[in-house]
């Protein structure tokens, strides 16, 4: 009779959970604050902000995987990643507050530079962590449901994080007077919120424990430069199946997120019912994880993945009612929407460490869960970061017009129609290309626990 595996203890899932705090903080307050910062206080140019705001994700497809690379190689010399944890939780609150710092009196240009550089370190900060971050669940257990539980609590505190940040950051700002003053208590403040979740989740980390002492040392650069881990990545075939649905899933999400304030503004009438539409389409991961969790073992994960998938491609068809009605019932149809994108959050991140798992039993133990997780999050910045500009450049197709000063614009009915094509249509076809890619996706694991039900 096989003995099942050894439960996670209750202070390994809270504290790998608190790390969502600084990886949603960081994900969500400079998408939502950092460019008003820049044009509205410093004075910036639009298109010279949009640029100071995308570079550092830009710099994730180099940084990243280099990170994961060489996470791995400390992990194979000392068994544990927690010097990466712990440089990249010390460092974000500092970068993270000094992004907001500029000096009183500061010119335009001198404004720019400071903000750049401080918000490429704090990114650099939050890729130390973060990288090693998305490879400890395949660390931390090697049991199938045990994972679907840590991501489930993981997702519920980052729909914390994400609603927490998303309505303090500019409250803090507001408190603080607005202005830089507002911004440098913001800064401060949320980057110690930052700060402390990401040192929850390095107490947690493996501590090097399992190395034998009586081996030989292992060369930290031996397998584990660069190229070495990309080509390892590259031969995984669920990986590749995996990481294509997450991303375009990322693009999906991006776009409509991008699409959100134009929908409220110039579809639904009320420039503020976007927190109504954001707070629907987020807050529903506090409730229904024990649902997808069950799910899990009735379904296994690519199972309950298609229907999480599925559950969010309807919601994004039916909202091209809003073409004929616009109206509040948007406001359910965004919650169910919620419910898939729980899923869709959850299913993914605790299938990759049974793929990471996968690969290293098929190589004999090597050791490159760094690999993956810096080749993960790097395509899903990117993936992001592009669905606001798909939402532009459809905009700018349909004859969408600028305004500024607060000045009121008519919009033509084709480019409202482009808007909700942004906010609904774009999302539905990207999610129906994950589920083809998704359907590739085959793993022994999956195999094994859909044999065991």
């Amino acid at each position: 009779m096989t003995m099942a595996p050894p439960r996670l203890s209750r202070s390994t899932v809270t504290g790998y959970s608190l790390g969502s705090v600084g990886t949603g903080g960081f994900a969500t307050l400079p998408g939502l604050v950092l460019a008003y910062y820049l044009t509205d206080t410093l004075g910036v140019a639009a298109a010279v902000a949009s640029v100071v705001v995308f570079a550092p994700k830009a710099l994730d497809l180099l940084i990243n995987p280099y990170i994961g690379s060489r996470s791995d190689a400390a992990a194979a010399r000392t068994g544990t990643r927690r010097r990466f944890l712990l440089l990249g939780a010390l460092a974000l609150p500092v970068f993270f507050a000094l992004t907001f710092a500029v000096p009183a009196g500061a010119s335009t240009l001198v404004g720019c530079l400071w903000v750049t550089v401080a918000f490429i370190f704090a990114a650099i900060a939050f890729s130390l962590f973060q990288v090693p971050y998305i490879a400890l669940p395949a660390e931390l257990t090697d049991d199938y449901h045990e994972r679907s539980r840590l991501m489930s609590w993981r997702v519920a505190l980052l729909a914390v994080a994400i609603l927490l940040f998303g309505a303090g950051g500019p409250a803090l700002r507001d408190l603080g007077g607005g202005g830089q003053p507002g911004y440098l208590l913001m800064g401060i403040f949320a980057g110690l919120a930052l700060g402390l979740g990401m040192l929850a989740a390095w107490r947690i980390a493996p501590r090097g424990r399992n190395v034998d002492p009586d081996a030989a040392p292992a060369d930290a650069s031996s397998g584990h430069g660069l190229a070495d881990s990309l080509a390892a990545v590259r031969s995984s075939g669920p990986f590749r199946f995996l990481l294509g649905a997450f991303v375009l899933q990322a693009l999906a999400t991006g776009c409509m997120l991008g699409a959100a304030q134009y929908v409220a503004t110039y579809v639904l009438d009320s420039e503020g019912s976007v927190s109504v539409l954001f707070a629907a389409l987020v807050a529903p991961a506090l409730a229904v994880m024990p649902m997808w969790i069950r799910l899990v073992r009735a379904w296994g994960k690519r199972g309950a993945y298609f229907l999480a998938s599925g559950l969010f491609l309807s919601s994004a068809v039916a909202m091209l009612g809003l073409l004929a009605t616009p109206g509040p019932w948007v406001y359910a149809v965004v919650a169910l929407a919620g419910i898939g994108y729980a899923g869709m959050q959850m299913l993914p991140m605790s299938m990759l460490p049974d793929v990471i798992s996968d690969h290293e039993n098929a190589t004999t133990g090597s050791v490159r869960a760094g690999a993956f997780s810096g080749v993960w999050t790097a395509a899903e910045t990117v993936g992001l970061a592009l669905g606001p500009a798909v939402v532009l450049a459809i905009l700018a197709a349909t004859g969408f017009v600028s305004s500024a000063g607060g000045e009121t614009v008519i919009q033509s009915d084709g480019a409202v129609t482009g808007i909700v094509i942004a906010f609904a249509a774009v999302p539905a076809v990207l999610v129906v290309a994950s589920m083809v890619a998704l359907r590739g996706y085959r793993l022994a694991a999956e195999e094994r626990n859909m044999s065991d039900n």
